[in-house]
């Protein structure tokens, strides 16, 4: 008779705060999606996106994950964020009050383990030296990000703040 074993348990999940749990779950569905995902970028000096993230044509979306109705009453620079990217989406759990976010912006709804949009927000290209300049950014935070993580001695590890 075979025994029923228990699920595997995801240590890494359990010691994770719920925001990092969500941009957890974006990253995974735009890594489906194909785009190349960062967490905690620096896209101007003062503003710090969840995940921000680089589409597969050049794209650039922008996620603030709100792990809940406190998280996103407090939030006051996400307006910031909309010139910094093509598109902005907000990423919520399922138990998230979707009526309180700007219907004009995209809607992810996520997990640890995944997501799925929503809705789509209507796109907003970037002028194309912005593109320039933030891909830039983006590509030397995540280089750097590698090579502290390939090599802890480097020092290397800086969102370019």
């Amino acid at each position: 008779m075979a025994q029923n074993s228990p699920l595997p348990v995801d240590h890494a999940a359990a010691r994770m705060q719920p925001g990092a749990l969500l941009a957890r779950g974006v990253c995974r569905f735009l890594v489906d999606g194909g785009f190349a995902p960062a967490t905690e970028v620096s896209p101007a000096r003062g503003l710090r996106c969840d995940v921000l993230a680089l589409g597969p044509k050049g794209e650039i979306w922008a996620v603030e994950c709100k792990s809940g109705l406190p998280d996103f009453r407090a939030d006051r620079k996400w307006e910031g964020y909309l010139e910094w990217c093509d598109r902005l989406f907000f990423a919520v759990d399922a138990d998230f009050p979707v009526e309180v976010l700007p219907e004009d912006q995209g809607l992810i709804l996520a997990d640890g383990f995944g997501a799925e949009i929503i809705r789509m927000p209507e796109a907003r290209p970037l002028a194309a030296a912005r593109r320039k300049a933030l891909t830039a950014r983006f590509a030397r935070a995540a280089a750097l990000r590698l090579r502290a993580a390939l090599d802890p001695g480097t020092g290397a590890f800086s969102l370019g703040d």
